[in-house]
């Protein structure tokens, strides 16, 4: 390894922080983390062909497939990055998850979603971070 490797990194994220693209800094510090970790990632970026949704990540642990939304930000000053996931982001995630899924032909595998919260230079992963089916409301 060079000498001037550390520096050369440190320069990367400098050019990826000043170009304002942090969300695709953390989408590739996000696959990297997965696949250190023996994540098998099969798609980025997906989204299905009649719109309606973007998946991050899908990767697949051993015998599960995991659909992974990213979130990154430069600092956690204002808020944690995974509270940006509203109700309406989760209905999109879960019908673009359902489609690929039906694409895939995966309807067997066991599945899940997790979040992939970056803040500086912090990773943390949330497992199962949410449910792959939206909650029934209750009969009246």
């Amino acid at each position: 390894m060079s000498p001037l490797a550390p520096l050369y990194r440190f320069a990367g994220r400098l050019r990826w922080w000043r170009d304002g693209n942090v969300g695709r800094f953390g989408e590739e510090r996000a696959h990297r983390y997965l696949r250190a970790r023996g994540y098998t990632v099969v798609a980025r970026n997906w989204r299905p062909p009649q719109g309606g949704g973007e998946l991050d990540l899908i990767a697949w642990e051993r015998e599960t497939l995991v659909f992974v939304e990213v979130k990154a930000r430069v600092s956690g000053q204002w808020s944690a990055p995974e509270r940006d996931i509203d109700a309406e982001k989760l209905n999109s995630l879960r019908r673009a998850a359902r489609d690929y899924v039906r694409r895939a032909g995966a309807e067997e595998a066991e599945m899940r979603f997790d979040v992939v919260a970056i803040t500086g230079g912090k990773i943390e992963h949330l497992r199962d971070a949410f449910p792959l089916l939206a909650p029934r409301p209750p009969f009246q």
